[in-house]
């Protein structure tokens, strides 16, 4: 009897020190996945530094690339009385504000292609609606000029235009102004004076651009609401991947 037992409680001690050496192993394992998967993951690739500029904020105050050195932001070309994909553009940043609202050093970035009649006091009242934080999210203007180098030689990004005005493209109007990323939010006409892209630029801490992304789409005209309105495609897989990429530069320190 006394054997019997000394058999079972053994055996209980052995069964005890398996489940929990199996319960220790477990747990080595999933560290090392996590590690593989936060630290063994490729690095997003690195593509072309921006480089700096002087611009003004819709505050008053001057902002310049050292402002935003140490930060991971998101960069836009927007008009504030676009009337297709700026809006939504707009309300994407504003998605991207409150969804990395715990992240310090993250910024964005939203620079009008129309600095004649989007003064700091108009920018300040067109962020206001979409909730910008004064710190947070930056909203620029300043001489055209300057606006359109950053634009295509910064972010590689079309802004232009149109040689006599609104909704009057002349010949060669903007092929100038290309970019190796051609993605515009519309074409020329009485109501869309200016030709932008309307991409999605993600710049690193060091001020290098780790990606750009078309999640944004203007409709041919066939595709608009039944009252002739506006009616952006989402590509949802694009706007996944941005945030996914956020999360990597950010985690690279």
């Amino acid at each position: 009897m006394a054997q019997s037992r000394l058999q079972e409680k053994g055996r209980g001690r052995s069964a005890a020190f398996y489940a929990g050496l199996a319960l220790w192993l477990l747990a080595v394992l999933a560290g090392a996945v996590a590690a593989w998967v936060l630290l063994g993951r490729e690095k997003l690739p690195v593509y072309w530094k921006v480089p700096d500029f002087s611009l003004t904020e819709r505050g008053g105050r001057k902002v310049t690339l050292a402002d935003l050195k140490g930060k991971v932001w998101v960069a836009n070309l927007v008009y504030t009385h676009c009337p297709d994909t700026c809006p939504f553009q707009t309300a994407e940043m504003a998605k991207l504000q409150k969804e990395f609202l715990g992240e310090k050093n993250f910024r964005l970035v939203t620079v009008t292609v129309d600095p004649e009649r989007d003064t700091t006091e108009v920018l300040a009242e067109y962020a206001k609606k979409f909730g910008a934080d004064k710190e947070r999210w930056l909203f620029l203007t300043g001489k055209k000029e300057d606006i359109y180098e950053l634009a295509q030689k910064g972010f590689h990004l079309s802004a232009a235009e149109p040689k006599g005005g609104a909704g009057k493209s002349g010949p060669g109007s903007f092929l100038k102004w290309l970019s190796p990323l051609p993605a515009y939010a519309h074409h020329p006409g009485p109501t869309q004076p200016y030709i932008h892209s309307s991409r999605f630029v993600l710049v690193d801490r060091e001020a290098r651009v780790r990606g750009t992304y078309m999640g944004i789409v203007a409709p041919s005209a066939e595709a608009k609401g039944p009252k002739g309105e506006f009616v952006p495609i989402y590509e949802e897989e694009v706007l996944r991947r941005l945030r996914e990429d956020i999360r990597s530069v950010l985690r690279e320190g």
